[in-house]
């Protein structure tokens, strides 16, 4: 049986709080940073500037990395789970990609083209949502945006700062700082 693929969003406060995205992509985790973190809602565009790849295994990761290394500071994660890659054929109109297989190849032609869309089945997050890259805004050349496509999970006003708890272990950020 071919797994599903999946997502991890930590919330990490390192130099600066922010919340790093990832997808399962070709065996790994793009990643992007989205400092005021996804939305669902519509209207808005969150910055999302890429980050270097992570290995699978560090979607599992909720801790505090120590001080002296790259990103000192805690971990957590505040959503997680499964998505299908989605192929848009006209504005507005996709198709959800349920085989892994021909999706995980839909999303890497995809980032390769700075498109990608794709249905999240998370435990805060849920429905359709884009990342495109940008022609450049300023001088930030590789820039992207987070944008949650309408559909039934769609929320006005949505905060991520709202849902400020674990998906894993209900643990806010200070929570996780202060076990360590």
């Amino acid at each position: 049986m071919v797994k599903p693929l999946v997502f991890v969003i930590q919330k990490h406060k390192a130099t600066s709080l922010h919340y790093d995205f990832r997808l399962e992509i070709g065996g790994v985790m793009p990643s992007w940073s989205i400092p005021k973190g996804p939305s669902l809602d519509p209207s808005v565009r969150r910055l999302a500037m890429p980050t270097t790849d992570h290995a699978m295994e560090y979607r599992d990761f909720e801790g505090v990395l120590p001080r002296g290394e790259y990103g000192a500071g805690p971990v957590m994660i505040w959503d997680e789970g499964t998505y299908n890659a989605e192929k848009e054929y006209e504005k507005g109109v996709r198709e959800e990609i349920s085989d892994p297989k021909l999706g995980d190849e839909v999303m890497q032609e995809g980032l390769k083209e700075g498109n990608l869309k794709f249905r999240l089945y998370g435990k805060k997050l849920q429905g359709s949502f884009a990342l495109v890259q940008t022609k450049g805004m300023g001088n930030l050349k590789e820039a992207w945006l987070f944008i949650k496509h309408r559909d039934s999970f769609a929320k006005k006003s949505y905060d991520a700062k709202d849902f400020d708890f674990s998906a894993r272990t209900n643990r806010s950020i200070a929570e996780i700082q202060s076990s360590e």
